[in-house]
Order: C-alpha cells, then structure tokens, then sequence
C-alpha cells in the first residue's frame, strides 16, 4: 500500500558514452554536451550532460521502483538548478507527497543530487499508479 511520504531512489554515474548515446538518440547534438573545446569556451568550462537525459533518471525510479510496474505519467514538472557534468554521480528520489481521494494518482516530490550533495533537478511527477494486488 502506498502512502505519503514513502520514498525511493536510483544512483548511475553518467558517461562520456551515455552522452554521446543520448544525442544519437534524442537528436540533441548541442556542441556543448559534445565537443571538449566548445564546452570549455562556455561558462561551465566543461561538457554538459543533457538535462533531460538526467531528468530520465527519475522516470526509472518511478517506473520500476515507486509506484514501479505499470505506472503511467500523467504530468512532469522539472527545474535545473545545476549543471551536470561527465562523470558526476546522480541520485534521483522520488517522495509520495499526495494521494488523491477515491482515485488511483499520486503526487511525488522528484529531486536529482549529485556526488556532493548539490540538488541539479527539483519537480514534481503525477503519475496514475497500478493497481494494488
């Protein structure tokens, strides 16, 4: 049974590959997630991993572990707050803060930290939650 204030979290550390894989994918092959020497020309002074392969993170926490299986999104809220760098360690955690009466949505706190502590994403997810067996 889920309740407010249960939570979870999932920690990958990103690579050069992940990026390079990200841009293939998603099209996004912004020089700044990309090339060293433009990166460096930038104010981070480093590549960037793309904010919303970051933000996926928080999809795979609430697809396999809260609420898990089955849960569909019905909305997404996400804030940048710190850029991400390649090699950073990322922890997203997901925090059932609503649950709606006589239906089956959830309201979750979603945050993105990395290996310092440092809060990179902060939103909210609405997600239809599966039915309880």
């Amino acid at each position: 049974m889920i309740k407010v204030g249960d939570s979870a979290s999932i920690t990958k550390s990103f690579s050069d590959e992940d990026v390079r894989k990200f841009a293939e994918i998603s099209g996004d092959k912004n020089p700044v997630h990309l090339d060293d020497e433009y990166a460096a020309q930038t104010q981070f002074k480093k590549r960037l991993v793309h904010g919303m392969l970051t933000a996926g993170l928080i999809s795979a926490v609430l697809g396999t572990e809260l609420p898990g299986e089955g849960s569909i999104y019905l909305s997404q809220s996400i804030n940048f707050q710190a850029p991400v760098f390649i090699g950073d360690t990322i922890t997203a955690t997901v925090t059932v803060i609503k649950i709606r009466e006589g239906k089956p949505i959830i309201t979750l706190e979603t945050i993105c930290k990395n290996q310092d502590d440092l809060v990179v994403i902060k939103g909210e997810a609405v997600l239809l939650k599966p039915e309880e067996k």
